[in-house]
Protein backbone atom coordinates (compact mmCIF):
# COMPACT_ATOMS: atom_id res chain seq x y z
CA UNK A 1 0.00 0.00 0.00
CA UNK A 2 1.03 3.30 -0.81
CA UNK A 3 2.15 5.63 2.14
CA UNK A 4 0.86 9.37 0.99
CA UNK A 5 3.41 10.74 3.75
CA UNK A 6 6.43 9.77 0.78
CA UNK A 7 3.84 12.26 -1.51
CA UNK A 8 4.33 15.05 1.17
CA UNK A 9 7.87 14.46 1.56
CA UNK A 10 8.69 14.78 -2.01
CA UNK A 11 5.88 18.48 -2.15
CA UNK A 12 8.13 19.57 0.53
CA UNK A 13 11.90 18.43 -1.41
CA UNK A 14 10.45 20.05 -4.56
CA UNK A 15 8.50 22.85 -3.20
CA UNK A 16 10.22 24.39 0.05
CA UNK A 17 13.68 22.86 -0.58
CA UNK A 18 14.34 22.99 -4.32
CA UNK A 19 11.46 25.51 -5.24
CA UNK A 20 11.63 23.97 -8.55
CA UNK A 21 10.58 25.61 -11.69
CA UNK A 22 9.10 24.69 -14.96
CA UNK A 23 11.98 23.97 -17.77
CA UNK A 24 14.31 23.23 -15.05
CA UNK A 25 16.13 19.81 -14.82
CA UNK A 26 16.29 18.11 -11.54
CA UNK A 27 18.66 15.18 -11.11
CA UNK A 28 17.62 12.75 -8.14
CA UNK A 29 20.57 10.99 -6.31
CA UNK A 30 19.33 7.61 -4.18
CA UNK A 31 21.75 5.43 -2.84
CA UNK A 32 20.62 1.61 -1.11
CA UNK A 33 16.81 2.45 -0.62
CA UNK A 34 14.77 -0.40 0.16
CA UNK A 35 11.90 0.68 -2.25
CA UNK A 36 11.54 3.30 -5.25
CA UNK A 37 8.82 5.10 -3.32
CA UNK A 38 10.27 8.45 -3.23
CA UNK A 39 12.15 8.19 -6.34
CA UNK A 40 9.41 7.92 -8.20
CA UNK A 41 6.85 10.30 -6.17
CA UNK A 42 9.92 12.84 -6.90
CA UNK A 43 9.81 11.74 -10.51
CA UNK A 44 5.87 12.63 -11.42
CA UNK A 45 5.72 15.37 -9.29
CA UNK A 46 9.03 16.85 -10.93
CA UNK A 47 7.29 16.29 -14.41
CA UNK A 48 4.11 17.61 -13.10
CA UNK A 49 5.60 21.01 -12.20
CA UNK A 50 7.00 20.77 -15.92
CA UNK A 51 10.56 19.95 -15.06
CA UNK A 52 13.02 17.54 -16.65
CA UNK A 53 13.81 14.78 -13.84
CA UNK A 54 17.21 12.64 -14.00
CA UNK A 55 17.66 9.54 -11.57
CA UNK A 56 21.06 7.95 -10.39
CA UNK A 57 20.71 4.87 -8.66
CA UNK A 58 23.62 3.91 -6.48
CA UNK A 59 24.44 0.59 -4.28
CA UNK A 60 26.94 1.61 -1.32
CA UNK A 61 28.58 -1.66 -1.63
CA UNK A 62 29.59 -1.01 -5.26
CA UNK A 63 30.72 2.69 -4.43
CA UNK A 64 32.73 1.27 -1.45
CA UNK A 65 34.31 -1.34 -4.47
CA UNK A 66 35.18 1.10 -6.63
CA UNK A 67 36.48 3.05 -3.78
CA UNK A 68 39.17 0.43 -3.01
CA UNK A 69 40.13 -0.47 -6.14
CA UNK A 70 40.15 3.01 -8.17
CA UNK A 71 43.75 4.74 -9.25
CA UNK A 72 43.69 8.74 -8.80
CA UNK A 73 42.92 8.73 -12.28
CA UNK A 74 40.24 6.90 -12.04
CA UNK A 75 38.92 9.00 -9.59
CA UNK A 76 39.17 12.10 -11.74
CA UNK A 77 37.46 10.50 -14.56
CA UNK A 78 34.43 9.76 -12.58
CA UNK A 79 34.53 12.96 -10.56
CA UNK A 80 34.96 15.14 -14.01
CA UNK A 81 31.49 12.92 -15.37
CA UNK A 82 29.61 13.56 -12.41
CA UNK A 83 30.48 16.92 -12.43
CA UNK A 84 30.03 17.51 -16.22
CA UNK A 85 26.17 16.15 -15.19
CA UNK A 86 25.86 18.35 -12.13
CA UNK A 87 26.31 21.64 -14.47
CA UNK A 88 23.86 20.74 -16.39
CA UNK A 89 20.97 20.69 -13.49
CA UNK A 90 19.76 23.24 -11.72
CA UNK A 91 18.18 21.53 -8.88
CA UNK A 92 19.28 18.02 -7.11
CA UNK A 93 17.71 15.69 -4.18
CA UNK A 94 20.24 13.28 -3.08
CA UNK A 95 18.62 10.51 -0.81
CA UNK A 96 20.42 7.59 1.20
CA UNK A 97 19.22 4.34 2.46
CA UNK A 98 22.14 3.70 4.30
CA UNK A 99 21.75 -0.24 4.29
CA UNK A 100 25.02 -0.55 6.56
CA UNK A 101 26.27 2.31 7.79
CA UNK A 102 29.79 0.59 8.32
CA UNK A 103 29.98 -0.02 4.29
CA UNK A 104 32.83 1.94 3.89
CA UNK A 105 35.06 1.04 6.90
CA UNK A 106 36.87 -1.33 5.16
CA UNK A 107 37.86 0.94 2.16
CA UNK A 108 41.56 2.20 2.55
CA UNK A 109 42.16 5.65 4.13
CA UNK A 110 44.33 6.77 1.54
CA UNK A 111 41.43 5.32 -1.40
CA UNK A 112 39.04 7.82 1.21
CA UNK A 113 41.07 10.50 0.52
CA UNK A 114 41.45 10.59 -3.25
CA UNK A 115 37.62 10.25 -3.34
CA UNK A 116 37.10 13.18 -1.13
CA UNK A 117 39.77 14.95 -3.18
CA UNK A 118 39.09 14.10 -6.72
CA UNK A 119 35.39 13.16 -6.68
CA UNK A 120 33.55 14.35 -4.10
CA UNK A 121 34.47 17.53 -3.60
CA UNK A 122 34.93 18.26 -7.05
CA UNK A 123 31.19 17.70 -7.76
CA UNK A 124 30.34 19.44 -4.57
CA UNK A 125 32.52 22.82 -5.55
CA UNK A 126 29.47 23.13 -8.01
CA UNK A 127 26.82 21.50 -6.78
CA UNK A 128 26.56 23.35 -3.60
CA UNK A 129 27.13 27.12 -4.95
CA UNK A 130 25.40 26.57 -8.48
CA UNK A 131 22.36 24.39 -7.63
CA UNK A 132 19.16 24.43 -5.26
CA UNK A 133 19.85 21.50 -3.72
CA UNK A 134 18.95 19.04 -0.60
CA UNK A 135 20.28 15.80 1.20
CA UNK A 136 18.50 13.21 3.55
CA UNK A 137 18.07 9.97 4.49
CA UNK A 138 15.50 7.08 4.60
CA UNK A 139 13.97 5.02 6.99
CA UNK A 140 15.48 2.07 7.22
CA UNK A 141 16.20 -1.25 9.78
CA UNK A 142 19.77 -0.51 10.11
CA UNK A 143 18.55 3.38 10.52
CA UNK A 144 16.36 2.33 12.91
CA UNK A 145 18.81 0.21 14.90
CA UNK A 146 20.86 3.17 14.55
CA UNK A 147 18.41 5.66 16.55
CA UNK A 148 17.70 2.21 18.92
CA UNK A 149 13.85 2.52 18.22
CA UNK A 150 11.68 -0.07 16.46
CA UNK A 151 11.40 0.27 12.60
CA UNK A 152 7.35 1.06 12.57
CA UNK A 153 8.01 3.91 15.64
CA UNK A 154 11.28 5.04 13.73
CA UNK A 155 9.28 5.30 10.65
CA UNK A 156 6.64 7.29 12.41
CA UNK A 157 9.19 9.60 14.08
CA UNK A 158 10.49 10.48 10.38
CA UNK A 159 8.00 11.48 8.87
CA UNK A 160 6.84 13.33 12.02
CA UNK A 161 10.64 15.38 11.70
CA UNK A 162 10.47 15.51 7.91
CA UNK A 163 7.54 17.05 7.25
CA UNK A 164 7.69 19.68 9.91
CA UNK A 165 6.82 23.67 9.83
CA UNK A 166 9.59 25.24 8.19
CA UNK A 167 8.28 28.38 7.25
CA UNK A 168 7.65 28.70 11.53
CA UNK A 169 11.00 27.03 11.93
CA UNK A 170 12.46 30.17 9.71
CA UNK A 171 10.74 32.92 11.82
CA UNK A 172 12.09 31.32 15.28
CA UNK A 173 15.14 31.38 13.96
CA UNK A 174 15.14 35.30 13.21
CA UNK A 175 16.32 36.83 16.59
CA UNK A 176 19.21 34.07 16.99
CA UNK A 177 20.43 35.53 13.55
CA UNK A 178 19.91 38.64 15.12
CA UNK A 179 22.48 38.13 18.08
CA UNK A 180 24.74 36.11 16.14
CA UNK A 181 25.29 38.61 13.54
CA UNK A 182 25.82 41.37 16.29
CA UNK A 183 27.95 39.05 18.20
CA UNK A 184 32.30 38.81 18.68
CA UNK A 185 33.21 36.64 21.18
CA UNK A 186 31.45 33.30 21.69
CA UNK A 187 32.27 31.03 24.94
CA UNK A 188 31.16 27.33 25.47
CA UNK A 189 30.81 25.65 28.49
CA UNK A 190 30.60 22.45 29.60
CA UNK A 191 31.22 18.69 31.41
CA UNK A 192 35.02 18.67 30.09
CA UNK A 193 34.44 21.62 27.67
CA UNK A 194 36.02 25.44 28.00
CA UNK A 195 36.32 27.06 24.64
CA UNK A 196 36.48 30.55 23.05
CA UNK A 197 36.44 32.03 19.45
CA UNK A 198 35.65 34.91 17.72
CA UNK A 199 32.66 34.93 14.99
CA UNK A 200 32.83 38.86 14.08
CA UNK A 201 32.43 39.40 10.69
CA UNK A 202 31.28 36.00 9.70
CA UNK A 203 27.76 35.70 7.88
CA UNK A 204 25.18 33.73 10.15
CA UNK A 205 22.95 31.17 8.06
CA UNK A 206 19.49 29.80 9.14
CA UNK A 207 18.76 26.38 8.06
CA UNK A 208 15.01 26.08 8.02
CA UNK A 209 14.22 23.30 5.34
CA UNK A 210 16.02 24.31 2.19
CA UNK A 211 19.36 22.13 1.86
CA UNK A 212 18.87 19.47 4.27
CA UNK A 213 15.84 17.72 5.35
CA UNK A 214 15.70 17.26 8.42
CA UNK A 215 16.38 20.95 9.34
CA UNK A 216 16.71 23.22 12.43
CA UNK A 217 19.95 25.22 12.68
CA UNK A 218 21.89 28.79 12.15
CA UNK A 219 25.27 27.86 11.58
CA UNK A 220 28.21 30.32 10.87
CA UNK A 221 31.91 30.08 11.63
CA UNK A 222 34.97 30.77 13.77
CA UNK A 223 37.54 33.05 12.61
CA UNK A 224 39.88 30.69 11.42
CA UNK A 225 42.53 31.49 13.88
CA UNK A 226 40.49 32.92 17.05
CA UNK A 227 39.52 29.18 18.94
CA UNK A 228 41.20 28.34 22.64
CA UNK A 229 40.24 26.29 24.84
CA UNK A 230 39.29 22.26 24.90
CA UNK A 231 35.92 20.64 23.84
CA UNK A 232 34.72 17.04 24.47
CA UNK A 233 31.70 15.84 22.41
CA UNK A 234 29.33 13.48 23.96
CA UNK A 235 27.67 12.34 20.78
CA UNK A 236 29.17 9.58 18.90
CA UNK A 237 29.94 10.39 15.13
CA UNK A 238 30.31 8.17 12.32
CA UNK A 239 33.08 9.47 9.75
CA UNK A 240 33.90 7.45 6.41
CA UNK A 241 31.89 4.12 8.35
CA UNK A 242 34.45 4.37 11.65
CA UNK A 243 31.98 5.59 14.96
CA UNK A 244 34.27 7.91 17.00
CA UNK A 245 33.16 8.31 20.14
CA UNK A 246 34.84 10.25 23.47
CA UNK A 247 36.49 13.25 20.56
CA UNK A 248 38.17 15.62 22.75
CA UNK A 249 40.15 18.34 20.83
CA UNK A 250 42.50 20.94 22.41
CA UNK A 251 42.98 24.16 20.52
CA UNK A 252 45.35 26.55 20.14
CA UNK A 253 45.29 29.90 17.98
CA UNK A 254 42.54 28.02 15.62
CA UNK A 255 44.46 24.73 15.48
CA UNK A 256 44.16 21.44 17.23
CA UNK A 257 46.88 20.73 19.01
CA UNK A 258 45.68 17.30 20.59
CA UNK A 259 42.57 15.09 19.51
CA UNK A 260 41.66 12.00 21.67
CA UNK A 261 39.13 9.57 21.05
CA UNK A 262 37.99 5.97 20.75
CA UNK A 263 40.10 5.56 17.84
CA UNK A 264 42.86 8.03 18.29
CA UNK A 265 44.62 7.15 15.81
CA UNK A 266 42.60 7.17 13.19
CA UNK A 267 41.66 10.35 14.59
CA UNK A 268 44.41 12.00 13.77
CA UNK A 269 45.19 10.56 10.77
CA UNK A 270 41.84 12.19 9.33
CA UNK A 271 42.94 15.17 10.95
CA UNK A 272 45.91 15.39 9.37
CA UNK A 273 44.57 14.73 5.63
CA UNK A 274 45.73 18.44 4.87
CA UNK A 275 46.61 21.84 5.95
CA UNK A 276 42.90 22.91 6.73
CA UNK A 277 41.75 20.02 8.70
CA UNK A 278 43.15 20.82 12.09
CA UNK A 279 40.76 24.01 11.42
CA UNK A 280 37.36 25.08 11.61
CA UNK A 281 34.86 25.97 8.77
CA UNK A 282 31.47 26.05 10.84
CA UNK A 283 30.10 26.21 14.12
CA UNK A 284 26.20 25.94 14.84
CA UNK A 285 23.49 25.91 17.07
CA UNK A 286 20.71 22.94 16.60
CA UNK A 287 17.34 24.12 17.38
CA UNK A 288 14.60 21.19 16.22
CA UNK A 289 13.36 19.99 19.10
CA UNK A 290 11.37 17.19 17.62
CA UNK A 291 15.22 15.55 17.25
CA UNK A 292 16.43 14.39 21.01
CA UNK A 293 18.81 11.62 20.64
CA UNK A 294 21.33 11.21 18.52
CA UNK A 295 21.65 8.21 15.81
CA UNK A 296 24.75 7.73 14.27
CA UNK A 297 23.45 10.18 11.56
CA UNK A 298 25.20 13.44 11.18
CA UNK A 299 21.93 15.10 9.54
CA UNK A 300 19.68 14.20 12.05
CA UNK A 301 22.38 14.44 15.20
CA UNK A 302 23.59 18.39 14.16
CA UNK A 303 19.95 19.43 14.32
CA UNK A 304 19.23 18.12 17.76
CA UNK A 305 17.20 20.32 20.21
CA UNK A 306 19.69 21.58 22.90
CA UNK A 307 22.84 21.47 20.74
CA UNK A 308 25.79 22.82 18.90
CA UNK A 309 28.01 21.20 16.64
CA UNK A 310 31.75 22.55 15.46
CA UNK A 311 33.39 20.99 12.02
CA UNK A 312 37.34 20.24 11.77
CA UNK A 313 37.38 21.14 7.98
CA UNK A 314 36.18 22.98 5.13
CA UNK A 315 34.35 26.51 5.29
CA UNK A 316 30.76 27.11 3.43
CA UNK A 317 31.01 29.63 0.70
CA UNK A 318 28.05 31.40 2.58
CA UNK A 319 29.91 31.35 5.86
CA UNK A 320 33.41 31.49 4.54
CA UNK A 321 35.99 31.94 7.09
CA UNK A 322 38.64 31.27 4.87
CA UNK A 323 39.38 27.31 5.87
CA UNK A 324 39.88 24.82 2.82
CA UNK A 325 40.38 21.12 3.20
CA UNK A 326 38.96 18.00 1.60
CA UNK A 327 36.94 17.05 5.33
CA UNK A 328 34.07 18.51 6.69
CA UNK A 329 32.93 16.57 10.13
CA UNK A 330 30.41 18.36 11.98
CA UNK A 331 30.96 16.81 15.93
CA UNK A 332 27.98 17.24 18.29
CA UNK A 333 27.87 18.52 21.79
CA UNK A 334 24.29 17.80 23.48
CA UNK A 335 24.22 20.33 26.66
CA UNK A 336 20.99 19.48 27.43
CA UNK A 337 20.13 18.35 31.20
CA UNK A 338 20.19 14.96 30.34
CA UNK A 339 23.25 15.14 28.85
CA UNK A 340 25.36 17.02 31.42
CA UNK A 341 24.15 20.19 30.45
CA UNK A 342 26.08 23.14 29.29
CA UNK A 343 26.00 27.58 28.53
CA UNK A 344 26.55 29.41 25.48
CA UNK A 345 27.60 32.88 26.06
CA UNK A 346 27.74 35.58 23.33
CA UNK A 347 29.98 38.29 24.28
CA UNK A 348 29.05 38.76 28.09
CA UNK A 349 25.33 37.09 27.53
CA UNK A 350 24.31 34.13 28.60
CA UNK A 351 22.29 33.00 25.80
CA UNK A 352 21.33 28.99 26.33
CA UNK A 353 21.67 27.42 29.42
CA UNK A 354 21.38 23.33 29.64
CA UNK A 355 19.76 23.57 26.06
CA UNK A 356 17.33 25.97 26.73
CA UNK A 357 17.15 29.48 25.58
CA UNK A 358 17.49 32.44 28.06
CA UNK A 359 16.87 35.84 25.96
CA UNK A 360 12.86 36.30 25.96
CA UNK A 361 13.20 36.93 21.96
CA UNK A 362 14.44 33.84 21.83
CA UNK A 363 12.07 31.63 23.79
CA UNK A 364 10.29 30.85 20.29
CA UNK A 365 13.68 28.17 19.82
CA UNK A 366 12.21 26.71 22.94
CA UNK A 367 8.68 25.33 21.83
CA UNK A 368 8.79 21.57 22.27
CA UNK A 369 11.63 21.50 24.25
Amino acid sequence: MHDPRIDQLADVLLDHSCELKRGETILIEAIDLPEPDLVCALVGGAARRGATPLVELKNQRVQAALYSNATEQGMKLAGGLERARMEKVQAYVGVRGAANGSQLKGVPSDRMDLYQEHWLRHVNDYRVPHTKWVVLRYPTDSFAQAADMPTEEFTDFYFDVCTADYAAMAEAQKPLVARLDAADRVKILAPGTELEFSIKGIPVIPCSGQRNIPDGEVFTAPVRESINGVIRFNTPSRYQGVVHSDIEFRFKDGQIVEASSSDTERLNKLLDSDDGARYCGEWSLGTNNRVRHPMLDTLFDEKIGGSLHLTPGNAYDEADNGNRSRIHWDLVLIQREDYGGGEVWLDDELIRKDGRFVPADLAGLNDGA
